[in-house]
């Protein structure tokens, strides 16, 4: 065991290292939690929820941040599991209860975070080669990874605090490397006594030196060199998908699932008619959206919609893979239709779209939207008629909601 860990000293392998990265995965993960309970209390609010309308596009911003700082998981976990790989060959494997509490957190932390950021990025794909419904497991995934994270700070808490700061670490940390050469401290003291210090205030230089010495392939990789390739690789994965969502970096954008402009009148497509099996329905010259409202039921023709006042609106098409697109939308307030029909001003709506199947083919939608002013039964996109792959010949735009929820191909509009 300790020739396996000699073997495996590096520069990097040592606590400090593992609690700056493990800050900044920290960091990622909380960012991820936070932001995806707010993307799951929106499509399946409790009762009591009500949620902001403004920014429009505070929704394209947190989804967007959501996804970004789930993909930038991926350099910073591998990161870490880099620093701490010697540690699987400690001898003896537990030295207590404490101890096998914390080697039992981190094998789950580093099994379910693996899990739950892989189907996370395959979800911005929309590839779902596993059994079990994305949402409801991803969701309670996230609930478990903040536990084990929650229960992994708490028992390295004396050594987080220890290298917390640079300052307050440096002289450990050296002991640290002194102590991964060897289980020997008489060969230890031996290589501190040959070898003179390198680097001012500290033995890491003579550590380096001896190990450099010893029969096996020296780490040639500095501290400074190791975080700059972390840094590389996160800003790299982040910079080349983060186009998808936020317009500056839409050049970059090379592997994202969706890219801006692209698509039918220049928005992308997440489900088309054929999947949704809609287009005979939708195309219909007999279809009409009903409204009903306390049990009394109105049908509005497409012309009839068209014949009421119009509004034009600048909102975001957002959706939870991650991408969002701006567009010009064109149509009917929603709450002219509701006051057309006498609805109650805290009434709220059940959207119900001609797709007879999927998770959302029926949405609901509080009366935080129904009563703002940028909801509309869309009829037309960036100046044209809608185009089918978009809800011809209704749609529903809000701001503030999730592409999901901004229901295409609609059919009936009920209050609930």
């Amino acid at each position: 065991m300790y020739e396996a860990q000699r073997a495996l000293a590096s520069p990097v392998r040592n606590p400090r290292m593992a609690t700056v990265i493990g800050r900044l995965l920290g960091a990622a993960f909380l960012i991820c939690f936070g932001t995806g309970l707010y993307s799951h209390f929106l499509q399946e609010p409790l009762d009591w929820m009500r949620f902001s309308t403004r920014p429009e596009f505070l929704y394209q911003v947190t989804q967007g941040t959501h996804i970004i700082a789930g993909i930038a998981c991926f350099p910073l976990l591998l990161a870490k599991l880099y620093i701490v790989f010697p540690d699987l060959f400690a001898y003896p494997p537990v030295r207590g209860f404490l101890h096998f509490l914390e080697r039992a957190s981190i094998a789950l932390f580093v099994g379910a975070s693996l899990v739950q950021i892989t189907i996370g990025l395959l979800n911005t794909y929309q590839w779902y080669p596993w059994p079990f419904p994305f949402r409801q497991v991803h969701f309670a995934l996230g609930w478990v990874l903040i536990g084990l994270l929650v229960l992994h700070i708490a028992v390295k808490l004396p050594v987080i605090t220890r290298y917390w700061s640079k300052a307050s670490a440096d002289e450990e940390d050296d002991d640290h490397l002194v102590d991964a050469v060897s289980g020997d401290r008489s060969e230890n003291a031996e290589a501190v006594r040959l070898w003179g210090n390198t680097r001012p205030g500290g033995v890491t230089g003579r550590v380096l030196d001896y190990i450099d010495r010893t029969p096996r392939t020296p780490s040639r990789l500095s501290r400074r060199g190791f975080l700059t390739t972390v840094g590389v690789a996160t800003t790299a994965v982040v910079g080349l998908t983060a186009g998808q969502t936020f317009t500056p970096l839409n050049a970059l954008n090379l592997f994202g699932p969706r890219k801006k402009g692209v698509g039918q009148q220049g928005v992308p497509v997440n489900r088309t008619s054929a999947q949704a099996k809609v287009a005979d329905a939708a195309t219909d010259p007999t279809w009409a959206l009903t409204l009903m409202v306390a049990g009394t039921e109105r049908a509005f023709t497409r012309a009839e919609l068209l014949a009421l006042p119009q509004t034009e609106v600048t909102l975001p098409i957002a959706c939870v893979e991650g991408w969002s697109q701006m567009a010009q939308w064109r149509g009917v307030r929603l709450r002219d239709l509701a006051d057309l029909m006498n609805a109650d001003p805290d009434t709220s709506f059940r959207l119900i779209s001609l797709e007879e199947r999927g998770s959302f083919s029926k949405t609901q939608m509080g009366r935080e939207y129904v009563r703002d002013p940028l909801t509309l039964v869309a009829l037309e996109l960036n100046g044209e008629t809608l185009d089918l792959e978009h809800g011809y010949p209704a749609r529903m735009i809000a701001p503030g909601r999730p592409g999901v929820l901004q229901t295409k191909w609609l059919s009936r509009i009920e209050a609930i």
